[in-house]
């Protein structure tokens, strides 16, 4: 089931405030719980109107400041500094909080108020993968051909489908009612919407005439008169600047009247035909030049029976009708007569029965890498576990540990010398106090950790001087923490190699009850997934037992941080059409593999042999493997040998652009892991937070 909806349109003013209005009642209809949520609003004095609208009218009791992300200015002004990641990361976080309170959330995006249209429509694709919403999408069809509507469809689904975003309906708004069938067979027979659900809302004058209030509040008027009926809809302006005979025929229903405030004969007129049954009955008055009624004309307004608002503005005649007709109505939240009539139109016109079901039913599967680090993080903060790190003098330890103690994801150790440690701390300029340092040499635990290596070891002949020898190396000592249990898990690699890494864990933590060897995986995080690789880092040439165990290490860990595992083992060849060693030693470790998973992980998918073209494209599955639950499908990639496994994922970490967290270990009873020594700062981060994961997982936390 989904739990999210975004909706993004083409250009402003396409009338998305009415779609929102249907659509969040359509949703009320099936779920108790709806949030609405905008990424990036408009800088505005008063509150968004959207939110305004939606929350007064559906009685949703959110705070204002929990229903979006950023102001226009502040997210515009982090995209020109370089960090639009850090605009995202805020947004991500802001739609969390709302999502942990509401059982779904529909997310509108911006207004398209930028000079850049191209550039909104980018973000708005943007966050909405990096939300993980399905979109609906708006196109704007007022006062358009045919031809220019269909191409403006075309244009954005076929960009929406480029940036991956998963686009679920289309809906077509403010259409002249003669176009809308044809252009919805045009669309159809182009073969663009493919699955996707599409809809023609003809467009409605009377939701896009404004009121007299809101005319009155963009102009910045001040209300002389009627201030109770400032809800009437203005349909049309007419300035009153030459003689009365000629006034009087150009009056229409719904007119506004502009006229300058000393025209003493025009407010008569007005007045008159407020009261006259065969005139039509205009909107409102609006006096200009800052001018006012003198008190014979104020107190004949004050007798009259019916009445209309009457505005003054400072401005001039013609420079307040020219503004007046830039205005752009809305619908208020106390305006019901829009309100009511926004939905009827969007109930006739769309299938909502068929619209629900397919947005409840779609769960969309992408996960930006961005979504995947910022899940890491939080979820590693929700039960924080200590994490040792024994490079506590490198420069970038020193750093991720500042980073990952103020956002409060993990209680840190830091190894080394505790007099270096702090000096450095000090010329960084970071702030650390809650960081805990141990200098493995001087500290109170040494000596029984020194006879715990000891006795674990001794059946090997080792003497007491040997144990004391390598305690005092950081990552064994570190190693015997996590073994005594002072600290969760364990870290290291940025300035050690892999082997100093896992070799201490080995001797003392060992391997999990029926795993015989330690494993890793890489997530790849590519534009739109997050795929699981292994053994890319530590074992060269894996028997077929092994293989086998590897994958179900590998699955196990891809669940673990919330990846389905479906498990591809990768050769050469797919099925039964090739022979040779290789080939065989994948084909019996799957068998391997399923036999053993019907104990340890039932309902596990895996096949084997396989092509990384058959496992990962859907299109190539049909060709190679129709039948299988895992060709096209899969997530969790096993590599033959490490040779294939890592040149695989480094060619596509420099060649598809994606990130690759690792290598994560596996099967050691207590989390360890292993950083390269080219270790950026977020890559430390990241480990940790999984390293904290995993400690999690071991204790039954998650």
């Amino acid at each position: 089931m989904s739990n999210s909806l975004y909706i993004t349109a083409t250009e402003a003013r396409s009338g998305k405030s009415a779609i929102i209005l249907g659509l969040m009642e359509m949703l009320l209809r099936k779920i108790d719980r709806v949030g609405f949520f905008r990424p990036i609003i408009s800088d505005v004095k008063d509150q968004d109107h959207d939110i305004n609208l939606v929350s007064s009218h559906f009685e949703l009791g959110i705070p204002y400041d929990k229903m979006y992300g950023f102001t226009g200015t502040k997210a515009s002004n982090l995209v020109s500094l370089g960090k639009q990641t850090e605009m995202l990361e805020g947004i991500i976080n802001k739609y969390n909080q709302l999502n942990d309170i509401c059982d779904f959330v529909l997310c509108e995006g911006t207004d398209f108020v930028s000079s850049v249209a191209a550039f909104e429509f980018d973000i708005n694709a943007e966050i909405s993968k990096n939300l993980s919403c399905p979109i609906l999408l708006v196109t704007n069809a007022y006062q358009k051909g045919m031809e220019d509507t269909v191409r403006s469809v075309e244009v954005a689904l076929k960009s929406l489908s480029g940036k991956r975003c998963h686009t679920i309906a289309t809906i077509i708004n403010r259409i002249d009612p003669k176009d809308g069938e044809a252009i919805i067979k045009l669309l159809k027979d182009k073969d663009l919407t493919g699955e996707q659900l599409l809809y023609a809302i003809p467009d409605e004058p009377y939701l896009g005439k404004p009121t007299v209030g809101e005319i009155a509040k963009l102009l910045g008027a001040e209300v002389l008169y009627g201030e109770e009926q400032l809800n009437r809809h203005v349909h049309n302006f007419t300035v009153a600047a030459m003689q009365l005979h000629n006034f009087l025929t150009r009056i229409e229903r719904g007119s506004l009247i502009i006229t300058p405030g000393d025209r003493s004969d025009v407010i008569v007129a007005c007045l008159a035909a407020v009261s006259s049954a065969s005139e039509q009955n205009i909107a409102g008055i609006v006096l200009t030049g800052g001018l006012k009624p003198e008190k014979p004309i104020w107190k004949l307004i004050k007798g009259f029976p019916r009445m209309v608002p009457i505005l003054s503005v400072k401005e001039n005649t013609f420079p307040t009708a020219t503004n007046a007709h830039k205005i752009h109505a809305t619908i208020s939240p106390d305006d019901d007569r829009k309100i009511t009539q926004a939905l009827a139109i969007f109930e006739k016109n769309v299938d909502t029965k068929q619209l629900e079901e397919k947005v409840i039913t779609t769960r969309t599967t992408i996960i930006t890498p961005k979504m995947f680090e910022y899940e890491l993080l939080q979820r590693a903060k929700a039960n924080k576990q200590h994490i040792v790190l024994p490079e506590g003098e490198d420069e970038r330890i020193l750093r991720a540990a500042e980073t990952l103690l103020r956002r409060e994801v993990v209680d840190i150790t830091l190894l080394g010398n505790e007099m270096q440690i702090r000096k450095k701390i000090a010329q960084l300029g970071l702030r650390m106090g809650l960081a805990n340092i141990i200098d493995p040499l001087k500290s109170d635990l040494f000596d029984e950790y020194v006879q715990t290596y000891f006795d674990l070891n001794k059946h090997k002949g080792i003497t007491k001087e040997y144990a004391r020898d390598m305690m005092r190396d950081v990552n064994y000592f570190a190693t015997m923490m996590v073994y005594k249990g002072q600290a969760d898990a364990m870290v290291s690699g940025a300035v050690h190699s892999t082997a100093s890494t896992i070799r201490p864990a080995l001797q003392i933590i060992k391997t999990r009850p029926g795993f015989s060897i330690v494993s890793s995986v890489f997530f790849m995080c590519l534009e739109d997934r997050v795929l699981v690789y292994g053994d890319c880092a530590v074992n060269p040439d894996p028997n077929a037992d092994q293989l086998a165990e590897i994958a179900l290490s590998s699955a196990q860990t891809a669940k673990t941080f919330g990846i389905d595992p479906v498990v591809a083992m990768l050769s050469y060849s797919t099925g039964e059409s090739g022979y040779g060693a290789d080939v065989e030693k994948v084909r019996e470790a799957t068998r391997i593999a399923r036999e053993k998973a019907r104990e340890s992980f039932p309902g596990l998918k895996i096949e084997g042999p396989i092509q990384y073209d058959a496992a990962v494209d859907s299109s190539v599955a049909k060709t190679k493997l129709l039948e299988s639950d895992v060709a096209g499908k899969a997530t969790t990639f096993i590599f033959p040998d490490l040779n294939t496994g890592n040149n695989t994922y480094k060619a596509v970490q420099r060649s598809a652009g994606a990130v690759a967290i690792g290598p994560v270990l596996q099967g050691l009873k207590h989390p360890v892991n292993d950083l390269s020594r080219g270790c950026t700062i977020p890559d430390i981060v990241n480990t940790v937070a999984i390293t904290a994961i995993q400690a999690q997982s071991e204790k039954g936390l998650l």
